[in-house]
């Protein structure tokens, strides 16, 4: 859930009980640059939203855009779900999310190389790794844990051999 300050707090507030869900008048203590601060971050968070209007019908106006008409502000969907108020006609379970892009490493990078040596049938020890790609032995370790298992979703597993020393091979055939 997004926090919100107690000024964000209020202002979505007051336009939710706006049948038009205009946010303004905003508190009477924000003023000038504070106000325009506060709005912009509702504006960006895609709480609030800019929408054109007749400065001459007496619509309450944020700002003027110069030839007649003003700006004001009206509170989204996702402005009224932040202070917790389903909008209506909102449906009972949430739209399903898109799933999340898979990361793929880019052809002939180190870490390309790195993957290449961990599926290999014997694996790799870091010795064999650091001398290959020519790394430090931490930049190995981090690049396995962070990159390759962490953001990649890899799964590293480790045996020792008796030659060898400790040895890496990736498992899954993901990627």
């Amino acid at each position: 859930m997004t926090k919100l300050s107690d000024t964000q707090t209020i202002i979505l507030s007051r336009a939710a009980q706006n049948e038009d869900r205009i946010a303004l008048p905003l508190p009477d203590t924000l003023r000038g640059g504070a106000a325009a601060k506060v709005v912009q971050t509702l504006i960006t968070k895609g709480f609030l939203e800019e929408v054109d209007t007749n400065m001459r019908t007496g619509e309450p106006v944020w700002r003027e855009t110069g030839d007649g008409h003003g700006v004001t502000l009206v509170a989204t969907d996702a402005g009224l779900a932040a202070i917790g108020i389903e909008p209506e006609g909102a449906a009972a379970e949430p739209a399903p999310q898109e799933p999340c892009k898979k990361r793929t490493p880019r052809a002939g990078t180190k870490q390309a190389q790195l993957i290449a040596m961990l599926r290999t049938p014997d694996g790799a020890t870091i010795a064999e790794i650091t001398t290959a790609l020519m790394w430090a032995l931490h930049t190995c370790r981090g690049a396995m844990s962070g990159a390759l298992k962490k953001k990649l979703g890899l799964t590293i597993t480790s045996r020792t051999d008796d030659q060898r020393g400790r040895v890496y091979r990736i498992e899954n055939a993901a990627l």
